[in-house]
């Protein structure tokens, strides 16, 4: 593979904008996130907030933490490997190999429900026996904090997660350091 990197010529620059125009294409206005929108309903989603609202009545806390956590930069990569995780199986995780087969989004929920969600969503994952997901936590900054909470959180709260093996940052395909490939432990091993 060569390191010279192709630099186009001004008559290829002309044909690939021409092509966009073409194609519909246009520059977007803002480029930041709109949380202020409203949420696409999901039923999965529905149902597991709420067992989670009615699981958080029954006992109030979760198993993970809702204390302070470790403020990670928005584009830091995130990764977690249990000591006597398979290299081979690590390196799968790292370079997008392993098929997710469940996926969360994280965004636009409050730090609570993006916990009770998370909670949740691993618990149903486990249960059903999957085995790679991916959690879309995104890289938005906290309202009152000067980094990114949501993001900041889920890297401790996969840590503390009893089944979860591994996560680290998925590729760019994937959503990149907005999102984590997590790997759970199989069903029935310790």
């Amino acid at each position: 593979m060569s390191r010279d990197r192709h630099r186009p010529d001004d008559d290829e620059i002309s044909a690939f904008r021409q092509a966009l125009r073409e194609a519909g294409v246009r520059r977007i206005a803002r480029n930041r996130a709109d949380p202020g929108r409203p949420r696409r309903e999901d039923p999965a989603a529905a149902a597991r907030r709420a067992a989670a609202q009615a699981a958080g009545e029954e006992s109030s806390t979760g198993r993970t933490s809702d204390g302070r956590v470790e403020a990670v930069r928005p584009s830091e990569y995130l990764e977690f490997f249990l000591p006597d995780l398979p290299w081979r199986e690590r390196s799968r995780l790292k370079r997008g190999e392993l098929a997710w087969e469940a996926g969360l989004d994280l965004h636009g929920y409050t730090l609570d429900e993006a916990r009770a969600e998370l909670e949740s969503f691993l618990r149903d994952a486990g249960a059903e026996g999957r085995r790679c997901l991916l959690v879309v936590h995104g890289k938005a900054w906290g309202v009152d904090g000067n980094y990114p909470v949501i993001k900041s959180h889920v890297n401790a709260w996969l840590r503390e997660w009893p089944g979860v093996l591994a996560f680290c940052s998925a590729t760019d395909a994937d959503g990149g350091t907005g999102a984590v490939y997590v790997l759970l432990r199989r069903r029935g091993t310790p």
